[in-house]
């Protein structure tokens, strides 16, 4: 199967799983795991439950960009922090983090994505129109577009080459970082 056919094939998983009840990380994050070798137990996706709604809820950071970022950090993440000389530790993170190849270069990829097609990545800017109707249609169909996006996302950078990715520039970032 081609990188392709398998971003695609997690793509529709996703948007399955919104419409058969999962909410919007778990569709996204279970798809990713079911689609792909995360090398988790399926069990795993009991991570991404509480990201839903934007943290149980809350309207934070839509629940399909936490989900792939839990799908992207299986894969991506560090198994354990940095040892050794306590003063080089801190030097150490900070190059694994910002460096070149660095991680959040990856995991930064996923919320301007989602921002420059959809304007937002919180939950309650995104479903604004939709706060009283919560579980309307049109609210779904939204949510299920941006769940396939998500999901297609995270399939593509993990999918990807860890060097290329780990060495794009910065988009928008808390910490105004520019290249």
């Amino acid at each position: 199967m081609t990188n392709e056919e398998t971003i695609e094939k997690v793509r529709l998983k996703a948007r399955k799983n919104f419409s058969t009840g999962y909410n919007c990380s778990e569709a996204v994050f279970e798809a990713v795991l079911s689609e792909m070798d995360l090398g988790l137990p399926h069990e795993a996706m009991r991570l991404a439950t509480g990201f839903g709604g934007g943290v149980g809820l809350y309207g934070g950071t839509c629940g399909a960009i936490t989900g792939a970022v839990l799908a992207v950090s299986a894969v991506h993440g560090r198994p354990s922090a940095p040892e050794g000389d306590p003063a080089e530790i801190n030097k150490k993170a900070k190059e694994t983090f910002y460096g070149r190849p660095g991680l959040y270069r990856i995991f930064n990829q996923i919320p301007n994505r989602i921002a420059e097609k959809y304007g937002e990545t919180l939950c309650g800017e995104l479903t604004k129109q939709w706060q009283k109707e919560w579980l309307c249609r049109d609210h779904a169909l939204k949510c299920r577009e941006i769940i396939t996006d998500a999901a297609g996302i995270a399939a593509e950078l993990i999918l990807a080459d860890k060097d290329e990715m780990s060495n794009k520039p910065f988009g928008k970032n808390v910490e105004a970082l520019e290249e």
